[in-house]
């Protein structure tokens, strides 16, 4: 299993919308055929912090959800809204095991 964890920080003023955002973009990214999971996470200390956790089938699978458009129209949509650039971590999932 390929697992991208992806650190994300906005703008006080765009929680909100962020959470909208990751909303509409989680709903197609679960339906891909290579998906495992799309866990949008927000922090309890700090509103404007988010987790992204992204588990897919294979590196292929992960790299074919950046080609979809709703992947391009969540990029393109909050790139404007982050206090900081966001930051993706990759990791090998071991459990549960995925066929």
């Amino acid at each position: 299993m390929y697992v991208t964890i992806v650190h994300v920080s906005v703008t006080a003023d765009k929680v909100e919308a962020f959470r909208e955002a990751c909303r509409l973009n989680h709903e197609k990214s679960v339906q891909e055929a290579g998906n495992v999971r799309f866990d949008i996470l927000q922090s309890a200390d700090d509103p404007a912090r988010f987790v992204l956790y992204e588990a897919y089938k294979t590196r292929e699978d992960a790299a074919a959800h950046k080609e979809t458009a709703h992947y391009q129209a969540w990029r393109d949509t909050v790139a404007d809204w982050m206090a900081e650039p966001r930051k993706g971590v990759v990791y090998d999932g071991l459990f549960p095991a995925v066929n």
